[in-house]
């Protein structure tokens, strides 16, 4: 991919448009007649266009298979869509304030059809759509079309990458700052700032998970001071160029105890089964067993409580879900989290966590941080 001053390729009118006909193709696969895509990330990635402001006015893109691609917009947002470079794969039709929007994109429906629409849809401009066209049926697009963003071009990769490379670089940072009697908060403030510094436009979540705050895997860094002997869970990460990182290390605030050791060596061995677990043909479920029955052989079966892992891309948590039960192939593109931990309530918790894309011949971690238990003052 060709890339200018360290910036990767803007996507092209023919990549949306690829991406279109892939999606239609996804649906007709599913039985659907089509898509309705309100503002989100699926709209960004079939469009590029993301609306200043998501408010009661009806945005949508429709494609269908008996129809070119439509993208219907309130007329005071149209300079903003016809500025977006995958519009141009689109004809652009625009309703104005004190018109019905619904029929509007009744005339871009057919009656009786069967539709995915955007998980996040307002319930307003559902009801609506399923007033104005009569018989349409309307299903969850995540539930009907799960991999429609799953699978990964060579453009996303890169950005994935380099996302992956700057949270990487503001782990290396962050183990050299001052844990000891400073506040969780002030650990994820300056985790925010490295992740400005080396490049991210947004930053999403700073967990700083100390002592016994480590064992809630979700826990919003607080007030709490760090001390000497903590077992330290940071998870970090946010959007570059539009794509996200998501990255997770343990460290330890002086000399670990024998117990801190013991959990973060297998769940580190339990990180690099997961891993090894990726190839292309397997089922993302194999990552998770894998994963799973290394901890469980060890005794803390019950104290891993979450999934070992979730894809990534515009957005930080999406499918595929590395889970038992998921049965789908894992596909060379697709990038997700390997990240398994162990929680012990009251005292502390250990998770490790990359980002691996599936390859020709296996997977490929995009972190590449040590993963080693790291003492940090």
């Amino acid at each position: 991919m060709s890339q200018t001053s360290g910036f990767p390729a803007p996507f092209t009118r023919e990549d949306y448009a690829t991406r279109m006909r892939r999606a239609l193709d996804d649906a007709a696969a599913a039985g659907l007649d089509g898509l309705v895509v309100t503002p989100g990330p699926d709209l960004v990635w079939l469009t590029g266009y993301r609306p200043t402001a998501i408010t009661e006015r009806l945005t949508a893109l429709v494609l269908a298979a008996d129809r070119d691609p439509t993208l219907l917009v309130p007329v005071l947002e149209r300079p903003d869509a016809e500025a977006a470079e995958g519009a141009a794969a689109a004809a652009l039709v625009d309703w104005a304030d004190g018109a019905d929007p619904y029929a509007a994109a009744s005339a871009l429906l057919r009656p009786g059809g069967r539709y995915a629409v955007s998980d996040s849809a307002w319930a307003m401009h559902l009801l609506g759509l399923q007033a104005a066209v009569p018989g349409a049926r309307f299903h969850p697009t995540t539930e009907r079309l799960p991999m429609l963003r799953a699978v990964k071009d060579a453009n996303e990769l890169a950005r994935l990458t380099a996302a992956a490379r700057a949270a990487d670089a503001a782990y290396e940072e962050i183990v050299t700052v001052r844990f000891e009697g400073r506040k969780e908060t002030e650990v994820a403030a300056d985790l925010a700032d490295l992740l400005r510094r080396f490049g991210h436009e947004q930053v999403d979540f700073t967990v700083v998970g100390s002592g016994p705050n480590g064992a809630n895997p979700h826990h919003e860094a607080g007030d709490r001071v760090i001390e000497a002997g903590d077992c330290v869970v940071l998870d970090f990460g946010g959007l570059m160029f539009g794509y996200g990182s998501d990255t997770s290390r343990t460290v330890c605030v002086g000399e670990p105890s024998a117990e801190v050791r013991q959990v973060h060596d297998v769940v580190r061995a339990a990180q690099e089964a997961g891993v090894a677990a990726v190839r292309p043909g397997a089922a993302c479920q194999e990552v998770d067993r894998a994963a799973r029955r290394l901890i469980a052989d060890a005794g803390y079966g019950e104290r891993f409580i979450h999934r070992t892992g979730h894809g990534i891309g515009l957005t930080t948590h999406e499918p595929p879900y590395m889970i038992e039960g998921e049965e789908r192939q894992m596909v060379p593109g697709m990038c997700f989290s390997v990240e398994p931990g162990v929680y012990l309530p009251g005292r502390l918790g250990v998770r490790i966590e990359d980002i691996v894309t599936v390859t020709e011949d296996g997977g490929r971690r995009l972190n590449t941080t040590d993963r080693e238990l790291r003492a940090v003052g």
